[in-house]
């Protein structure tokens, strides 16, 4: 039997939170990149253990409008007033992605009790000069897919090819809106925070970092910085995989399934 997706949907501080769900089993929050256009199908590929929450941020995919949002600290207070609404009989674990993982650090470092486990996947935010992220303001849109995957077939997948009008005005009209909540998100200090070791310090829950090596969008240079930064962290580097890891390498989702379950 095919797995299928619940919606929750909530009321955060006034902001539509549509929560797309999966499996059954101690809960985990997955907090997405700086866009959704992969969306959530490879959450089934934890769900055989655990009960998946993909929620969409405020101002990105499901969710509604957040024209409050000034900074990542919204997304941060917006997120732990979410876990109140869920009403978890648990602590969830948290997997955070690529924008998500910044996100999941800042959440994790202010309120690691919260929380059991911490994963994160090719997270941004360190923005550490010796290991530059891209800069995506400079890389053409017919060659974004090439730099979200090492098998740019993988990343095709999600971009419109042109059979499809509707699909390609969808496509282009949600990156636009997401992009505008990203630019207000991105505000305060680019795709990162300066402070984020920091952050990192204090989030003693067992953590898990996953890269792709052949990841051309965030380093995986950078993997070591976050493990040596997290005090209590082990790395999975996904061998010939680019930014989209999971996507790329779904066997890695049973890695990280095996952390979070031991």
């Amino acid at each position: 039997m095919t797995l299928q997706f619940e919606t929750l949907e909530y009321d955060v501080g006034g902001v539509k939170t549509v929560v797309k769900a999966i499996g059954k089993g101690k809960p985990v929050l997955f907090l997405h990149g700086a866009s959704t256009l992969e969306g959530f199908d490879f959450a089934a590929g934890l769900a055989d253990r655990f009960r998946v929450l993909c929620p969409s941020h405020p101002g990105f995919g499901f969710s509604g409008a957040a024209p409050h949002v000034a900074g990542m600290s919204d997304m941060v207070l917006h997120y732990l007033n979410l876990l109140d609404a869920l009403k978890l009989s648990e602590k969830p674990h948290l997997i955070g992605f690529s924008m998500g993982g910044w996100m999941a650090t800042e959440l994790a470092g202010l309120a690691g009790e919260r929380f059991d486990k911490v994963v994160l996947i090719a997270p941004a935010g360190l923005n550490d000069p010796a290991h530059p992220a891209t800069n995506l303001g400079a890389v053409a849109p017919q060659e974004l897919p090439a730099y979200l995957a090492h098998d740019v077939s993988v990343a095709l997948r999600y971009f419109p090819d042109g059979s499809d009008p509707a699909f390609a005005e969808a496509f282009g009209a949600d990156r636009a809106r997401e992009g505008e909540t990203l630019g207000r998100l991105l505000a305060p200090f680019g795709m990162g925070h300066p402070n984020l070791r920091r952050f990192l310090a204090r989030i003693t829950n067992p953590a898990l970092v996953v890269w792709g090596t052949k990841d051309r969008l965030l380093p995986a240079s950078q993997a070591p910085l976050f493990v040596e930064a997290l005090p209590d962290a082990r790395l999975i580097l996904v061998e010939d995989a680019g930014h989209f890891v999971m996507q790329e390498k779904p066997e890695t989702l049973r890695k990280i399934g095996d952390f979070l379950a031991g």
